[in-house]
């Protein structure tokens, strides 16, 4: 009998996995908005400055050249504010009396996908959407709408010619590279390729340890960022441990995590009629996870913990994507879903066996409580994180 190359046949299956989309419409040309200016005074609102200090105010708020040059406390709560302590307006300056307003840094996501043309959604949405919410910078982990199509974006974006965030574009491991990555030396050249056409980062999902141990090493000998969903398809060989003493500077979701901290089975404990193509089964399952790892406080989770902090290892657990499984009615009823979303991407996340995280034809309580208590679960390792040093997205 013919050998199997085990390392090719997971890269097959890992291209198999990985998500490859047609391109959404493009975003279109900035058609309204005012400058930019040659500096920008915001008068008199509460700032938070994002460092842990509370709100104070009132503030003026001095923006230049694309950066806040300076704040002036100009005032006590309800008391006047005399004109002679405030920043005065240049030629060219545009200012704004936001009283009453509060002024936050802009949000950085860190896990922010534009979607695919088969949700039918243009990139007009999500880039205006994530404005709105007062995102000012996204990652694109994986750039599945293709490297030149997120760079086109990134370009016109710093460009203010569109209506979008600042773009950094990661790619996925293994596209647009010729052939299966069989040895550790392709990986490189791989690797070499992705920083040559001009991304930020890779995303991983998985492969043999000796090829991720040589893509994370020249990831970061060519200043690429790296981030990584720990598939089940490969976890039991690889978790978060493995990544981050490889080098991984973040870890999204959660997988790979709980199984880094099993203390008495290797695998996570499948249903007997499990099939990771079955997205109800995936997600069903995945609800199951947390309650399987060592118990909170004990001396593996503390351990796995601390080394993590001590490795500089960033946790991007992307939780609102997870809202819906512990409570679908409240999430398919919010009030913003009348006016906000898309009616294509509603039509797209309705109950679907073939459309990813569309798993709700029979979603059931017992689903339900088992992810409210995966949150519980999950919520505290990832508080105990921050509050012993460690970086939480």
């Amino acid at each position: 009998m013919q050998k199997i190359n085990i390392t090719f046949l997971v890269l097959v299956l890992l291209a198999f996995y990985s998500p490859v989309f047609s391109a959404p419409e493009e975003a279109p040309e900035r058609q309204q908005g005012e400058g930019p200016f040659t500096r920008l005074i915001l008068r008199g609102v509460t700032v938070i400055n994002g460092e842990g200090a509370p709100p104070v105010g009132p503030m003026d708020v001095v923006i230049e050249g694309n950066r806040v040059a300076s704040m002036h406390n100009v005032g006590f709560p309800g008391v006047p504010i005399e004109d002679s302590e405030r920043p005065k307006v240049r030629d060219g300056d545009r200012e704004m009396d936001l009283e009453g307003y509060f002024v936050l840094p802009g949000f950085v996501d860190l896990h922010a996908h534009f979607g695919g043309d088969e949700q039918g959604v243009p990139a007009e949405y999500p880039a205006k959407l994530w404005l709105a919410h007062g995102i000012t910078t996204i990652r694109e982990p994986g750039s599945f709408n293709g490297l030149g199509w997120v760079k086109d974006h990134q370009r016109r974006s710093a460009d203010n010619t569109i209506a979008a965030p600042r773009i950094v574009p990661y790619i996925g491991f293994g596209m647009g590279v010729d052939g299966p990555l069989l040895d550790p030396g392709d990986t490189r050249k791989s690797v070499k390729k992705v920083a040559a056409e001009g991304a930020a980062g890779i995303k991983f999902f998985g492969a043999p340890p000796e090829i991720m141990k040589a893509a994370l090493d020249e990831a970061r000998k060519q200043g690429l960022g790296s981030a990584m969903h720990h598939a089940q398809l490969n976890v039991t060989h690889w978790n978060v441990l493995d990544s981050a003493r490889a080098g991984l500077t973040t870890m999204e979701h959660w997988y790979g995590l709980p199984e880094a901290m099993f203390e008495d089975q290797a695998i996570q404990d499948y249903p007997l009629d499990y099939n990771y193509s079955d997205e109800q089964h995936r997600f069903g399952a995945a609800g199951r996870l947390w309650r399987q790892a060592a118990a909170p406080g004990s001396e593996k989770w503390n351990a796995v913990r601390d080394e993590l902090i001590d490795l500089g290892f960033t946790l991007n657990p992307t939780l609102t994507i997870y809202e819906a499984s512990r409570d679908l009615m409240r999430e398919m009823n919010a009030d913003w879903q009348k006016d906000y979303a898309h009616p294509a991407l509603w039509a797209f996340f309705q109950p679907s066996r073939r459309a990813h995280g569309s798993y709700w034809f029979d979603w059931t309580t017992a689903d339900e409580i088992a992810w409210k208590e995966n949150f519980r679960l999950w919520m505290q390792f990832l508080d105990d994180y921050k509050n012993h040093g460690g970086r939480v997205t």
